[in-house]
C-alpha cells in the first residue's frame, strides 16, 4: 500500500483535503466515495511532496530542526511504549500540525509498509533527515534499539540546537551593535559632512588635511555607494567560489584552528558534535570504525575530519581509539584522557557524554568572554569613528574662529 494525497467535496459541497493508503489511484478513489466523497485529486504523498519539495527549498522551507527534534523524540517514546512502527508513524502524521510534516510522515509509513526498513524509507528524504541521523537510525534496526537510539538522538537534537541558539544569541548584540554603527558613520558622511562643507567652500579657508580626506571619503560614499556595494559582493562570492575547492578549503580549515580566539570556539563545537554521535553510535552497538567514520562525518572543519582519517587507520591497526586521537594532537586533552578512562573501565559511551557535557560548557564560557571582550571594543571602535568625523568638521571651524580674532 501506498500514501495517496486527495482532494474531494463532500455532500455540503465542502472541500476536503488529507492523506489516504490504499493500493492504487483508482483504489483510493473508490475508498473516497464509498465514503460519500467526490474525489478531485488523487496523488501519490510523495510524488507531491518530491514535486513540493523544490520549490520550498527554495524558499528555504523544510523540516526545520525543531520539528526534527520533536518528531525524534514522539518516535522513541511510543517506540518504548511498544507501539509497532507503522502505526507510531501513522500517529505523528495524524497530529502533525504542519501539512508539509504530515505528508512527509504519511509518505515514510507507506515506504514501511510496503517492506522497506525505516531507514531506507528516510533515504527517500535526505534534506529532511541528514547521513548521520539515517545511519543511526540504520544502527537502532540492526540492534533491535530503534527505541533507545531515537531516544539519544533526539537528546543530541535538542542539546546541539540550544547550543547553537545560545552561541547565536551571544554574538547578536554585537551583531546589532555593528550595524548601527556603520548606518550612523554612513549617515555623518553622506549628510552631515557636505552640509558643513558648503559652508567652508564659499569662504573659500583652506582646509586642514584630516578635512580634506573626510570630504573625499564623503564624496565617495555618497557617488560611489553602489560601487563599493557591488565590489563586496563580488569579494564574498569570489571568496566563496575559491573556498569551494578542497584546497583553498582544507588550508582555510588548518588556519581557523590556529586562530587566536576563533580557532578554540571552532574546536569546542566540532568536538562537542563528534564526542555526542560518537557516544549515540558506542551505545548502538555500531563497531568502531564505522562509529569514527559516521562521528567523523559531522564535523565542519576539513582539517579536523581529515585527522579523524588519520586515526581511523590506527585504529584499524590495532591502535586504541584514546592513542589514535591523541596522536592527531588536535581534540582537547580532555576527550583523549576520559576516552581512555572509558576504555579501561570498559565504558566509553559514559565517558564520551561526559566530554560532550564539558566541551559544551567550556564552549559557552568563551563564546561568553568572546562577546563581552566584544561589545567594548565595539564601541571604543564607533566612538573613535565619531571623534574624528567631529574633529574633521570641527578644526576648520576652529582655524576660522582664529583668524576672526
Amino acid at each position: 500500500m501506498s500514501a495517496f494525497r486527495y482532494e474531494a467535496i463532500d455532500q455540503t459541497g465542502k472541500t476536503l483535503k488529507g492523506v489516504l493508503e490504499a493500493d492504487s489511484a483508482k483504489a483510493g478513489r473508490s475508498q473516497l466515495r464509498s465514503q460519500g466523497l467526490t474525489p478531485l485529486a488523487v496523488e501519490l504523498a510523495a510524488a507531491r511532496l518530491h514535486g513540493e519539495r523544490s520549490q520550498r527549498l527554495a524558499l528555504g522551507k523544510k523540516l526545520s530542526q525543531r520539528e526534527q527534534a520533536i518528531l525524534t523524540r514522539q518516535l522513541a517514546s511510543l517506540l518504548i511504549a511498544g507501539l509497532p512502527l507503522d502505526e507510531t508513524l501513522s500517529v505523528l502524521s495524524e497530529q502533525a500540525e504542519r501539512e508539509y510534516v504530515r505528508e512527509l510522515m504519511a509518505s515514510i509509513r507507506a515506504e514501511v509498509v510496503g517492506g522497506h526498513s525505516f531507514a531506507n524509507a528516510l533515504t527517500q528524504h535526505p534534506r529532511d533527515f541528514p547521513d548521520i541521523y539515517r545511519a543511526l537510525v540504520a544502527a537502532g534496526e540492526h540492534t533491535g534499539k530503534l527505541g533507545v537510539v531515537l531516544s539519544r538522538l533526539a537528546d543530541y537534537i535538542e542539546q546541539s540546537n540550544a547550543l547553537k541558539q545560545k552561541i547565536l544569541l551571544a554574538f547578536t548584540y554585537p551583531a546589532v551593535v555593528t550595524v548601527i554603527a556603520f548606518g550612523i558613520v554612513a549617515f555623518l558622511l553622506s549628510y552631515v559632512v557636505p552640509q558643513v562643507a558648503n559652508v567652508f567652500t564659499s569662504t573659500k579657508q583652506q582646509l586642514p588635511l584630516l578635512t580634506v580626506m573626510m570630504l573625499g571619503l564623503s564624496d565617495c560614499v555618497r557617488h560611489w555607494w553602489w560601487a563599493t556595494l557591488t565590489g563586496l559582493v563580488v569579494a564574498i562570492w569570489f571568496v566563496r567560489r575559491v573556498l569551494a575547492q578542497s584546497g583553498p578549503r582544507l588550508a582555510f580549515d588548518r588556519w581557523v584552528l590556529t586562530a587566536p580566539l576563533a580557532g578554540k570556539l571552532v574546536r569546542g563545537y566540532n568536538t562537542v558534535r563528534f564526542a555526542s554521535t560518537l557516544a549515540i553510535l558506542t551505545a548502538a552497538g555500531v563497531p568502531i570504525l564505522r562509529a569514527l567514520q559516521a562521528a567523523g562525518e559531522t564535523l565542519s572543519n576539513r582539517a579536523m575530519l581529515g585527522k579523524i582519517d588519520d586515526a581511523i587507520v590506527r585504529v584499524r591497526s590495532g591502535s586504541s581509539l584514546s592513542r589514535a586521537l591523541g596522536n592527531t594532537k588536535t581534540f582537547p586533552p580532555v576527550l583523549v584522557h576520559l576516552i581512555r578512562s572509558g576504555e579501561a573501565t570498559g565504558d566509553v559511551t559514559t565517558m564520551l557524554d561526559r566530554a560532550s557535557e564539558g566541551e559544551g560548557r567550556e564552549l559557552e564560557r568563551r563564546t561568553m568572554f568572546l562577546t563581552s571582550l566584544l561589545e567594548p571594543l565595539l564601541i571604543l571602535a564607533m566612538g573613535g569613528v565619531v571623534l574624528v568625523i567631529v574633529l574633521a568638521v570641527m578644526m576648520p571651524i576652529i582655524d576660522l574662529n582664529n583668524m576672526v580674532q
